[in-house]
């Protein structure tokens, strides 16, 4: 069984960042600099677990007033199809409504964008590199 949690402890902060470090750092070579940055430190965290492991992450933090933007979303490899990313998404997505958020803006993959586009997000934008790896601003209306 998989469970969303809100990051609340150190340790709940670094399970995410190993998380992160696995697929961004290791698995498509970011640079841990850029990776990790500024913003972790008043983001607001998201965390899966399955069982006692911590196996997807995501962010989300103030952008504009009323807009959040949802950032380093990723799931563990062996993880991914088992609709993890649904299951962290819509848990930001409610944390978002919750605190009053009108919209939702991130900077997707480009080949993620059919998985964004199936949470009703709309591309924004050009193709532009990150990281040198593709991607497309999306966002969505709450």
């Amino acid at each position: 069984m998989y469970e969303v949690k809100i990051v609340k402890s150190e340790q709940q902060l670094q399970q995410a960042f190993e998380v992160r470090r696995k697929v961004f750092v290791e698995e498509q070579g970011v640079p841990e600099h850029i990776e990790l940055d500024e913003f972790d430190a008043t983001a607001i965290h998201f965390i899966v677990y399955n069982g006692d492991h911590v196996i997807a992450a995501a962010r989300i933090r103030e952008y504009e007033p009323k807009v959040g933007k949802v950032e380093r979303v990723c799931v563990l490899p062996e993880f991914r199809g088992k609709r993890i990313g649904i299951l962290i998404m819509n848990a930001i997505e409610e944390y978002a409504i919750e605190h009053n958020f009108t919209k939702l803006k991130l900077n997707a993959q480009s080949y993620a964008i059919p998985f964004y586009e199936k949470l009703n997000y709309e591309i924004n934008s050009p193709e532009f590199l990150d990281a040198g790896i593709p991607h497309r601003t999306m966002e969505k209306s709450l």
